[in-house]
């Protein structure tokens, strides 16, 4: 089953604190019953982080729907078709997105809950990081007052401005992108530098090690065209250089 389909039941057995265990608690709230919560609310296993990634991606796309202060019904459907959201799941996705953008908290107890959760595996929060950009240039354009937020949701993260740096330039678009950023080196770089540096790219951002450390399939197009941006990235350097 998709992580669509099991999120309604999934997010009722979600034992977590913080602001994504209150948002899982408003979510649980609108159950029909608390005994319809309790029997789909089974032990979640391999499928609680997987879970509490996409609440996570929902909770921080809803806040960056705010941050330029245009808070329209498009912003929920911008999220629904990137990721394919089936029809008949979008109710559940739909109203996470609406009460993590009604409630009060901030955007930053959920990055840092995340940050928290995953402080093992940044390349994970890497991945959210990367799905957020997809969801603020959906519309081609990246406004000010996300870029605000992206950088900042960064630094929450752990990341330092160089990694920031990285992240972002891979997805603007393929004629304004400089290489050597994408791949994180210096142009003064040796040519082995830069082979070390893309075969460590291409090993951490692979979609299969990813989807091991609890990134859904669903989010996995995301990745898959952040190691095209590597590729592209590293192409381009090689043929520049003539290397071998």
């Amino acid at each position: 089953m998709s992580v669509w389909g099991t999120l309604l039941g999934g997010a009722a057995g979600l034992a977590l604190g913080g602001p994504i265990g209150a948002l899982v608690g408003a979510f649980a709230g609108h159950m029909a019953t608390k005994k319809l919560a309790e029997k789909i609310g089974a032990p979640l296993g391999e499928a609680r982080e997987k879970i509490t990634f996409t609440i996570g991606v929902i909770a921080l796309s809803a806040k960056m729907a705010k941050a330029d202060g245009r808070v329209t019904r498009d912003e929920v459907n911008v999220f629904k078709q990137a990721f394919r959201v089936p029809e008949g799941e979008a109710r559940n996705v739909g109203r996470i997105f609406d009460l993590a953008r009604r409630e009060a908290t901030g955007y930053e107890p959920y990055a840092r809950q995340l940050a928290q959760l995953f402080r093992d595996q940044p390349v994970v929060l890497e991945e959210l990081l990367d799905i957020l950009f997809h969801i603020a240039l959906a519309d081609g354009v990246m406004h000010p007052a996300e870029e605000n937020y992206l950088e900042h949701v960064a630094r929450l993260f752990g990341f330092g401005q160089a990694t920031y740096q990285r992240i972002r330039e891979s997805h603007m678009g393929k004629d304004r992108r400089d290489p050597y950023v994408v791949l994180g080196v210096e142009r003064s770089a040796t040519d082995q530098e830069i082979k070390a540096r893309y075969r460590q790219l291409i090993k951490e951002h692979h979609p299969d090690l990813l989807i091991a450390k609890g990134v859904p399939e669903e989010f996995i197009e995301v990745a898959n065209e952040k190691l095209a941006a590597i590729n592209e990235a590293y192409d381009n350097i090689a043929n520049e250089r003539n290397m071998n």
